[in-house]
């Protein structure tokens, strides 16, 4: 097992390149379930769950493989098996997603029931009942969503996807993909608007799916008999855009991240405005511009998270590292999963003032933090751990990293070419 070493206190400074995104490659991985055709998808990142998406894959009788420069091969026109057991579906959550697409071709799916980051219950209650609603009678058996096709097979219908916390990615995914092979119209209301969904549209409308709505709470999709083959290219990550530039905002220094879509964290950079750190930003690139932020430190600035536009609960644990330097107490408040506080204990043995109220996180800046060992306990927490320890004196030893590999592409090695020191060892 590996960890990673940080030292704190070096300014960063330079440009790093954003890679593809993981929330829309999964699915989109999922969707070349649909056709016996290949699908190509470029730009892929080379990511440890694009890994194990590709062996889901690869277990279901599908061939995949992703090239040195990054683009994934998918073929499913062999003898697919529409059963992906616990040992490949345990490691992530994404994986449900293969759920619509082998219920919509082959009229019956079998899927263990998904594992992923532990911060609190994530049922899959949307993905059953959209599927319910297009014909498919689903059940739960000895850990195994298990959903049939009525004879004929799924049939389009209209339904309302909206959850207690606005709408449901995954869900909304996994019903998308299965109404693309259904007989009829489907209309989803409360759709999921973010842009991994609208990237996932896009890839299935180039393989020959019938789809209007993108990006809003509305999609229609007119079934087709057959999907075929396509070339894609996948959208830029924007959480992994959001987090180098918060690094640079955290260290105050000048990191351009360029490849990216600023319009994806519009939330983010108007907090950022607020909270007065200096950026700038064109049509692909945004750029933290140096300040001193011992003697002007960020504003404290709250922040609650939505479903998209709104504040993404991705960048929470990043944008709290940010706020243990502010000047002032900022409230953090978690709108989408409220028990995602596994990283207030390890800020906190980096010296910030932390503490939990409710589904809030109270935080009072600190002019300094200190280095002391910490443990990783989910992606995005470790990411949160990598930024302070970046400003924290002295040495900062991240443990349990592979969750930070599940998302970030050679995470030290980028932190490297920015000027910070963060090495990757064995435990």
């Amino acid at each position: 097992m590996d960890k990673l070493i940080v030292e704190g206190g070096r300014p960063l400074e330079g440009t790093v390149r954003a890679a593809g995104s993981k929330n829309a490659v999964l699915p989109i991985m999922a969707a070349g379930l649909l056709t016996r055709e290949t699908l190509r998808i470029a730009g892929a990142p080379r990511l440890a769950d694009v890994g194990t998406m590709l062996g889901i894959l690869r277990d279901l009788g599908a061939d995949g493989e992703q090239t040195a420069d990054g683009t994934i091969e998918l073929g499913a026109g062999g003898d697919v098996r529409p059963k992906a057991g616990w040992e490949g579906v345990r490691k992530m959550r994404g994986s449900v997603c293969v759920l619509g697409p082998l219920l919509a071709r082959f009229g019956r799916a079998e899927v263990s029931l998904p594992g992923g980051c532990v911060f609190g219950v994530r049922p899959i209650d949307v993905h059953l009942k959209g599927l319910a609603k297009l014909g498919a009678r689903v059940k739960i058996e000895h850990g195994f969503v298990i959903a049939e096709a009525p004879p004929g097979g799924l049939r389009g219908a209209s339904m309302y996807l909206g959850c207690a916390f606005g709408s449901s990615v995954l869900g909304t995914a996994n019903v998308l993909m299965a109404a693309t092979l259904a007989k009829g119209r489907t209309v989803i209301q409360g759709a999921a608007c973010e842009p991994e969904i609208v990237d996932l549209a896009d890839c299935l409308v180039a393989m020959g799916a019938k789809i209007t709505g993108q990006g809003s709470p509305t999609l229609e999709i007119e079934g087709v008999e057959e999907l075929h083959g396509a070339t894609h290219t996948v959208i830029p990550d924007r959480i992994e855009v959001g987090t180098y530039v918060l690094a640079g905002s955290l260290c105050g220094g000048r990191v351009r991240v360029e490849n990216c879509r600023p319009d994806h964290l519009a939330s983010m950079l108007d907090r950022m405005w607020e909270a007065q750190v200096p950026f700038d930003c064109g049509e692909d690139w945004i750029e933290t511009t140096p300040y001193d932020p011992k003697a002007k430190p960020p504003r404290s600035t709250d922040v609650t998270t939505h479903a998209y536009p709104g504040f993404p609960t991705d960048l929470q644990a990043q944008w709290m590292a940010l706020m243990t330097r502010a000047d002032g107490i900022s409230v953090v408040t978690e709108r989408i999963y409220p028990d995602r506080w596994m990283h207030l204990p390890e800020l906190e043995r980096l010296g910030a003032e932390v503490r939990r109220q409710g589904s809030a996180a109270i935080v009072r800046g600190k002019e300094r933090l200190s280095g002391a060992p910490v443990t990783a306990s989910d992606l995005r927490a470790s990411a949160a751990l990598v930024l302070a320890g970046l400003v924290a004196d002295g040495e900062t030893e991240v443990h349990r990293v592979y969750h930070i590999d599940r998302g970030y592409e050679r995470i030290e090695e980028r932190f490297q070419g920015l000027g910070a020191a963060v090495r990757r060892v064995k435990e």
